[in-house]
């Protein structure tokens, strides 16, 4: 009987490659992947320096290609954002992978995991950043300070909110 099995599901395997199937199905969620990011880019672009009168889009803090989304599961999503600070001793980047955190969390309208992290070679501590800005406890507790969340929303504010 496993035998049987196994012949039938190989030969409907080999029918969905000839016919195309399985790659449409690629095709299909490399696009939808693609779609998710720009959705993420979209809220993150307008995200403010908390420093500079610019967005983050503006500085090349972000961009289109720092943004990364892979399917977990049927509508759970991972993604994966790479920012580069604009100075490699930028003090303020713990404070810009909190914004991004925090806008994310708010603003993504499907399930998601998150990780941020410093673009590889744009820091003098990217390490130690990274580790403080994906520990959900740190991120928890920087947002009970009323002073640091009131730079977070400042710079997460849509300027017509």
């Amino acid at each position: 009987m496993e035998v049987v099995f196994s012949l039938v599901s190989l030969t409907v395997t080999k029918a969905l490659q000839i016919s195309g199937l399985v790659d449409n199905r690629n095709v299909l969620r490399t696009r939808k992947m693609e779609e998710k990011a720009l959705e993420v880019y979209d809220v993150i672009r307008s995200i403010r320096d908390p420093e500079k009168p610019s967005t983050l889009e503006e500085l090349d803090v972000v961009t289109e290609k720092c943004v990364e989304v892979r399917e977990l599961a049927e509508d759970e999503y991972l993604i994966i954002i790479k920012f580069s600070p604009t100075v490699p001793h930028c003090s303020l980047a713990t404070l810009i992978g909190l914004c991004l955190q925090v806008k994310l969390q708010r603003c993504l309208p499907f399930k998601h995991k998150l990780e941020i992290y410093i673009s590889e070679g744009t820091h003098s501590t990217e390490e130690d950043i990274n580790k403080q800005i994906n520990d959900k406890e740190r991120v928890a507790a920087a947002m009970e300070n009323p002073n640091l969340r009131e730079i977070v929303e400042q710079c997460v504010t849509e300027p017509d909110d």
